[in-house]
């Protein structure tokens, strides 16, 4: 037995000389041979000859790890008589007699053999040998009380796992089992819910978290090196947006330039002034952009990818400076320059509500995480919160934000992000009524916060675009840099698989496109005839980024062999292209 998984003894697996298998065809057992001579088995690192022999081209793998390691592969994937021939050809066991010996009578629930094998496996920290202990016996305990053995549990906690002085907190809520065996269900983790053989192979594993790896080879240790290789060689690849998540082993990955969105598939004409701000949909399926006209549009992506206009919402008294979607994508709010919040129903298009404040108006808008409540940047520099049917509930004063101002708030709810100062966004914990600070020596236009709420991207007066780390303790890594800003408000978002990439608009009629991680600048799209004012990535679709312009269109983007199947040539203010700008 090589894997915890296998059937066949371990003792099966151990290579003995031809003495040895005379003693056994006069009747002597393996186990009998083991136990012996397992003073002289101690299982302190195999050593071999030749094992200081390297392989591959740059003498960093030791040729004993290796052949271990692929002889452990191999018994996991049930490939049990070529693991041996190779341990015999080889010469190179994967483990020891004496560990063979402890990981079978793991198996067959030999609970005292095995703790006492323990003591004879070379481990040279006392602490490892009493943590090990504690998870055997632990395991017997539960299995005595799952066979009604209450008395003997008891004997077992008292006399063999409380002299350990281990873990006294889980000593308590083994104790709890004794006085109340339905506290048993939550005391006990999923390996010990039964006997089963099953359970026992999971306690093996957690034992090899232990135990030296020198000593007892981790569980799926060959397949963890190639999937950290495979994810390492995806990471440095500087244009991986790729949704097929196969990657050959038989060569090094590498993406082309042809897995970023850099052809114009649409443009979008149903506005009649400035586009100022679009957003996907959180499911991908809907774009909403707002116009200096005074209205909002939401579009439909189809099928075939392709976008159709659903409704042009009106009734702002002021051109519309932002969307939000609800948290189910059912509701969208869009927020007029200093004006009203408007909450539409996306299915209908009907205005369901209108957010206002006597003698204010408002700069931005969003959702709380449950969809419950509504959020506002004021022009007093306050943020408001809402009920859905427009009671205020909540007031933060005290210059939270700008007169113009975008505002987030993350994934819990326990954090607003808003700006505070032309060169500073705060951090405001709702609860722990925390502030920290993100501080920049230029004045700050827009931001963005990242889907996993850990990144914000922020863009600055000095044409620049800032990437800060704020999980804990506020970091600036990295910084974008050549898109063109002199005037007007240019955001930016995250975008591409695994948000691995930044793209901007930009003053100069271009979209540009970095890698997040890099920094590196990888397209600058031409097509627009006048600023990009905002951009947003579909973030169910990698391949399809959209740009908003003062050219009054949409620009939708994506792979260069990108085959959309069109249908009229101009339908609801939509040009479908072929390609070209």
């Amino acid at each position: 037995m090589g894997g915890v998984e296998d059937d066949e003894p371990a003792l099966k697996r151990m290579k003995l000389s031809s003495d040895e298998l005379r003693g056994l065809s006069n009747g002597q057992t393996v186990t009998e041979l083991v136990a012996g001579s397992s003073e002289d088995l101690m299982a302190r690192p195999l050593q071999f000859e030749g094992g200081d022999e390297v392989v591959g081209s740059k003498g960093v793998i030791k040729k004993v790890e290796f052949v271990r390691i692929i002889t452990k592969a191999l018994y996991s994937l049930g490939y049990k008589k070529t693991s041996a021939y190779l341990e015999e050809e080889s010469g190179i066991p994967l483990h020891s007699s004496v560990v063979n010996l402890f990981m079978q009578q793991i198996l067959d629930g030999n609970w005292d053999g095995s703790v006492a094998t323990l003591h004879k496996i070379g481990l040279t920290d006392e602490r490892t040998v009493k943590a090990a202990s504690f998870l055997i016996l632990e395991q017997k305990f539960f299995e005595l009380l799952d066979g009604d053995k209450v008395m003997d549990a008891l004997k077992t906690l008292r006399t063999e796992i409380a002299p350990l002085c281990v873990n006294n907190s889980r000593l308590r809520e083994l104790s709890s089992c004794i006085l109340s065996p339905s506290q048993c269900f939550l005391v006990s983790s999923p390996k010990q819910n039964s006997a089963s053989a099953k359970s026992r192979r999971q306690l093996l594993e957690e034992l090899q978290k232990l135990i030296p790896p020198t000593v007892m080879i981790p569980e799926r240790r060959l397949e963890h090196l190639v999937e950290q290789a495979l994810v390492l060689q995806r990471d440095a690849c500087m244009f991986h947006n790729s949704l097929e998540k196969e990657m050959s082993l038989y060569t090094d990955h590498k993406c082309g330039r042809d897995q970023i969105p850099s052809r114009t598939l649409q443009i979008l004409q149903a506005h009649t002034d400035e586009v100022w701000f679009l957003q996907f949909s959180h499911n991908g399926k809907y774009l909403a952009s707002s116009s200096n006209d005074w209205s909002a549009i939401i579009w439909e992506v189809d099928s075939n990818r392709g976008l159709s206009l659903k409704h042009k919402l009106s009734g702002h008294q002021k051109p519309i400076s932002s969307v939000s979607w609800s948290p189910d994508d059912q509701q969208l709010l869009t927020c007029g320059v200093e004006e009203v919040i408007r909450c539409w129903d996306v299915s209908s298009g009907e205005c369901l509500h209108v957010y206002e404040k006597a003698g204010s108006g408002m700069v931005s808008c969003g959702w709380f995480p449950d969809g419950k409540w509504i959020f506002s940047g004021v022009n007093d520099k306050t943020i408001c919160m809402w009920e859905l049917d427009g009671k205020e509930v909540e007031c933060l004063k005290g210059h939270r934000t700008l007169k113009i101002s975008d505002l987030e708030v993350t994934n819990d709810g326990k954090q607003i992000i808003s700006m505070c100062r032309e060169t500073a966004i705060l951090l405001l914990d709702r609860e722990a009524k925390v502030e920290r600070l993100i501080e920049e020596d230029q004045t700050i236009t827009s931001f963005s916060l990242s889907r996993d709420n850990r990144f914000l991207l922020v863009n600055l007066l000095n044409q620049e675009i800032h990437l800060w780390n704020i999980d804990g303790d506020v970091k600036l890594v990295c910084k974008y840099k050549g898109h063109k800003r002199t005037r007007f408000v240019i955001r930016s978002c995250f975008g591409g698989l695994d948000q691995a990439f930044v793209a901007s608009g930009s003053e100069d009629s271009q979209v540009y496109i970095w890698h997040r991680g890099t920094g590196e600048l990888i397209e600058a799209l031409p097509g627009h005839s006048g600023a990009v004012n905002c951009v947003s990535w579909n973030p169910v679709n990698p391949h399809m980024l959209a740009s908003a312009s003062d050219d009054r269109t949409i620009r939708i983007w994506g792979l260069n062999n990108t085959s959309l199947k069109r249908k009229e040539t101009h339908s609801n203010g939509i040009h479908y292209c072929n390609g070209g700008t």
